[in-house]
């Protein structure tokens, strides 16, 4: 499999993880991401829109990037 995941054992692995019985490793999450061509942070996605925000990003101009980020607020020391 495209994930590096057994063949025999991938559909029950995935399942564990769809149901949060088991948490797959960050190895894991970067070969499932690329696997299905999304960024590895669509997994950790709270809700559906931080989800569309996350795959739409790489579709979205530099200009518009970067005020979105300037308007996001920060964490202050």
């Amino acid at each position: 499999m495209m994930a590096g995941l057994d063949a025999s054992v991938a559909s029950v692995r995935i399942n564990q993880y769809e149901r949060g019985r088991h948490t797959p490793g960050l190895l894991t999450v970067k070969r499932l991401a690329a696997a299905l061509s999304v960024p590895a942070p669509f997994f950790y996605a709270e809700d559906e829109d931080l989800a569309e925000w996350i795959l739409a990003f790489p579709l979205i101009g530099e200009p518009f990037r970067q005020r979105v980020l300037a308007a996001a607020p920060t964490e202050k020391s």
